[in-house]
This record gives C-alpha cells, sequence and structure tokens, in this order.
C-alpha cells in the first residue's frame, strides 16, 4: 500500500467498478508494463501553479517508471509539450495566464492530443464534469490526491494513449492504401482528399464538401466524424434539398407544442439530436434565404431556440455542410447569402468526379461485390478483362452512386461467378447488341437474329433466366423484374411443364 497522500479537500471519488476489478490497489506497476502497448517511453507531464504540488506529484510519477516534465500553468504547458511528446497531461483546473479548461481546449487542436486527467479541489466538482464531458479529459481526480488511484488512471490512460497512436497509425497506413473510412480511391486527386480531411478532422473547423451529385460527399462527412474525436457521439444528416420551405426550420431548430398549426407536442431539432457529435446540412444550396439567416445566427453564437421558445439552448455540435452547388456564384447572384458562405467554408474539400479518377472504377467496383453479394445472397467475384475495359471506359455521370447501382444490376444478373459485358445496362459505355448469324450463343447470353420476333427474344431470355437460376421461377421473375404470376402464364403458353 502507498502511504503518500498530496493534501486538499478530504474528498475522493469512487472508481467506476471496471477500474477497480483491472487494477488492484495493491501494486499497478505490472499492469502499467502491460498497457505500454508500443513500448515507447511513457511521458507524463503535471501542470499545477502550486510548486510544493507539482513538485511532489512529479516525484510520485517518477518512481513508477515515468518521464515527467512540470509546468506552472497552461501556457507553459503548450512551450513542453512542443519539445515533450507527453502521453498523458495531469493538469489543475485554476491556474493563472491559462488555465485547465483552456489548456484542454487548446490539447484538442493536436493531431494526436495526450490523455488529460483532471484535478480538482472540493466544490469544483461540475467543472470537473465538464473538462471530461465536454473537453474530452479521460477522468478527473479531488484533491487530497490518493496515489493508488492516479498510479490505477495513469495506468489506463497510458493504454487508451498507446490504442489511439496506434489507430492512427493504420488509419495513415490504410491511407496510403487508398481507403479512409468509408472512402476509396488510390488516384492523385482523392490522396488529396484524405490528406485533406485527416488534416481537419481532429479540429472544431467548419468543413464545406462540395462536389458533383454521387461522389460521395455523405461518405466523406461521415468518415470526417469517424476520424473526429467526436466519433462516439450522434451522426445526423438532414437533406436540405428534401424539407418543404414551411418545415425545415422545425426540423433544423425543432418546436415547442403549439408553435404553428400541426405542432401537436414538443420536437428537438436535428441541431439537439445531434449534441455531442457531428451535423450534416446536406444539399445546403437549396436552403431558403429566411432560413440561412436564422442557420447563421446559430452557428455565430452557438445556441438554437425551438420555434415557439423563448430559452436558447447550448449547444456542442460539428457542423459540416455538403452542396452540389457553386455556392461563391449563388453568393454574387443573391442566391445564397454570402456572410454563411465565408462560415461554412472555413475549409473546404471538393470531390472529384469519377470520371477524373478513372484509377479507382476497378477498387471502387471490386469494393461494392462484397456488400453486394451478402445483400442479393449472390457468389460473384470478379471480372472479365472486357468488362473491366467497359467500366473504366464509362463517363459516369452519375459518379459513384452510378458505379454502385450498375454493380448492383450486375451482380444480380450474374449470379456467381464472372460478371460479363451482358450483365452491364444496354448501351453501357457505348456497346451494342449485335445480331447473330445463327441461335447458338455461348453459355450466359442470347443471340438474336435478324427477323426474330419480339416473343422469340423473349422466350429465349426468360429459357436463359431459368437456366441460369436453377429452374427457381420465383428468382427468375426477379432477375426478370415481373410477378411469377406473369411469368407462370407465358411458361404455359410455351408449354412448359408446371
Amino acid at each position: 500500500m502507498h502511504s503518500e497522500v498530496l493534501t486538499g479537500s478530504s474528498y475522493f471519488p469512487p472508481l467506476p467498478a471496471e477500474l477497480e476489478s483491472r487494477y488492484p490497489e495493491r501494486d499497478c506497476s505490472q499492469h502499467i508494463q502491460e498497457a505500454n502497448i508500443d513500448k515507447n517511453p511513457r511521458r507524463v507531464l503535471v501542470v499545477d501553479d502550486e510548486v510544493n504540488q507539482r513538485t511532489a506529484l512529479a516525484g510520485i510519477v517518477r518512481r513508477w517508471g515515468y518521464q515527467v516534465e512540470i509546468a506552472a500553468n497552461g501556457r507553459d504547458a503548450l512551450a513542453i509539450l512542443a519539445g515533450f511528446p507527453a502521453d498523458v497531461v495531469v493538469t489543475d483546473l485554476h491556474m493563472p495566464e491559462l488555465d485547465g479548461k483552456g489548456l484542454l481546449e487548446e490539447l484538442q487542436k493536436l493531431p494526436t492530443p495526450p490523455q488529460a486527467i483532471v484535478l480538482t479541489a472540493f466544490g469544483s466538482l461540475e467543472t470537473a464534469l465538464e473538462a471530461v464531458h465536454r473537453l474530452g479529459a479521460f477522468w478527473y481526480l479531488e484533491k487530497p490526491i490518493q496515489p493508488p488511484a492516479l498510479e490505477m488512471i495513469l495506468a489506463r490512460a497510458i493504454e487508451k494513449q498507446s490504442l489511439a497512436k496506434h489507430t492512427a497509425s493504420l488509419e495513415r497506413e490504410l491511407a496510403s492504401r487508398g481507403v479512409l473510412g468509408e472512402l476509396t480511391g488510390d488516384s492523385p486527386a482523392m490522396r488529396e482528399v484524405f490528406y485533406l480531411l485527416q488534416q481537419v478532422a481532429p479540429t472544431t473547423a467548419t468543413v464545406l464538401i462540395t462536389g458533383e451529385s454521387g461522389t460521395g460527399k455523405e461518405l466523406a462527412a461521415r468518415t470526417l466524424h469517424q476520424l473526429s474525436r467526436r466519433r462516439n457521439g450522434p451522426f445526423f444528416a438532414i437533406n436540405c434539398a428534401a424539407m418543404p420551405d414551411t418545415l425545415i426550420e422545425s426540423e433544423l431548430f425543432g418546436h415547442e407544442k403549439g408553435a404553428f398549426t400541426g405542432a401537436v407536442e414538443r420536437r428537438a431539432g436535428c441541431f439537439e439530436l445531434a449534441q455531442g457529435g457531428t451535423l450534416l446540412l446536406d444539399e445546403i444550396g437549396d436552403m431558403p434565404l429566411g432560413t440561412q439567416a436564422k442557420l447563421l445566427r446559430v452557428l455565430e453564437e452557438g445556441k438554437v431556440r425551438r420555434l415557439g421558445s423563448p430559452r436558447e439552448i447550448p449547444l456542442d455540435v460539428r457542423v459540416l455542410a455538403a452542396t452540389n452547388r457553386d455556392l461563391r456564384e449563388g453568393a454574387t447572384k443573391g442566391t445564397f447569402r454570402e456572410d454563411l458562405f465565408f462560415r461554412l467554408a472555413v475549409f473546404e474539400v471538393r470531390l472529384p468526379p469519377l470520371r477524373d479518377r478513372r484509377h479507382d472504377v476497378e477498387s471502387l467496383a471490386l469494393g461494392q461485390l462484397v456488400a453486394l453479394n451478402r445483400k442479393h445472397g449472390c457468389r460473384v467475384v470478379d471480372f472479365s478483362p472486357e468488362t473491366l475495359v467497359l467500366l473504366q471506359r464509362h463517363d459516369w455521370p452519375g459518379n459513384v452512386r452510378e458505379l454502385r447501382n450498375v454493380m448492383e444490376r450486375a451482380v444480380i444478373l450474374a449470379g456467381e461467378g464472372t460478371i460479363t459485358p451482358a450483365h452491364l445496362p444496354r448501351g453501357f459505355a457505348g456497346t451494342v447488341v449485335q445480331p447473330a448469324a445463327s441461335a447458338s450463343a455461348t453459355p450466359g447470353q442470347i443471340a438474336l437474329q435478324a427477323g426474330m420476333t419480339i416473343d422469340e427474344a423473349e422466350r429465349l431470355l426468360i429459357e436463359l433466366t431459368l437456366e441460369h437460376t436453377g429452374n427457381n421461377r420465383t428468382r427468375a421473375a426477379q432477375l426478370l423484374d415481373i410477378t411469377p404470376k406473369t411469368l407462370f402464364n407465358k411458361l404455359r403458353t410455351y408449354g412448359a411443364p408446371e
């Protein structure tokens, strides 16, 4: 048992059960060694304006095998961190120049911020809890500090920081291989997108994501959320173009009962639903001008007021916006508020159209196969070389969304094995149906002859589809986009056995 106690108030908060069971009070040194996943030096920065407190605390932590530096306030701490990349910062809350809350806010701006343990005197519990929940501190301890408890918390904080570093390393490696969150691409254009997303994700900056329809703007927003410190909070998206002008303000800001006709109960808006997380305002270029003015005020003040309510609600939401419109042009023409544009475009990420990154088509298409096979119970594994040529030659006016739809159709038609040009839409990338010299065809294809009637061609297609599905008439009807009853009637016309 450790006998040292740092002076202060007499109350010490109970540890969570998971810490009690994981770290026995008698000795935590073994757990500290186990927590040192990456085998790098374990660095701790102690920040306290009282010289005796920080000196005593630093001495105890050094005896546990940590490298320790000390600072008298938040400003000094930031200067020290420039040359001493601490894994954990143990900081007091009340200090001159830059207090503990200010220090935590600055730490959150670092690419991989250290874990923070907040020390608080009696009566500051509410402030300490705010530091944990709003500012991302790992945990808090009340003075007088009990060394066994601090040793346990430090070990767990070191473990979490090691995992955070490992995760960041994996994300960088995946990005170098053309995968970032829900985005895929190895072209120079997408590598630039990956770099921008990785740079802005750890910050609190508002991001404007632009690009043509179907380029994956919502996927980029979700990736930003996953890479941010809000990843454990909600991600909420609203399509501004899909909301009637009379309802969009209620959807965004919420309303009180009786605020307008049809408001039969109180309802929280998207900003409230996204508290502690991320809100994506999709297709913001279609938002009405009147709503734009109210949105600007919410963004500037960080507060929202439900329709019909006199009370303002403080917000803790990161706002992302996406559009396929040119907002600069809209600001010039007066269809979009210039002040709102500058407020949203703090950091802009533009997604390239698929025609400008044809190099990524193969990896994108392959990435769709696993999900589509699972969705439709198919076993498609690859494309024929001819199919890949057609996929890369196509202009993709619908971008990645069009690619996904083409792949879904092809997977359903192929069922298993390899996707061939016959499984692509008619006229895809300039392909045409050539009349055959005879009625014979290679497996999986039908040969059409000039002068063949529509009924004869239809019968060939139905017979081929039944052969493909192993005579599963329900599946064949689905592939042919007709009802089972219609298929049954046609087969009876052909004289097929029931």
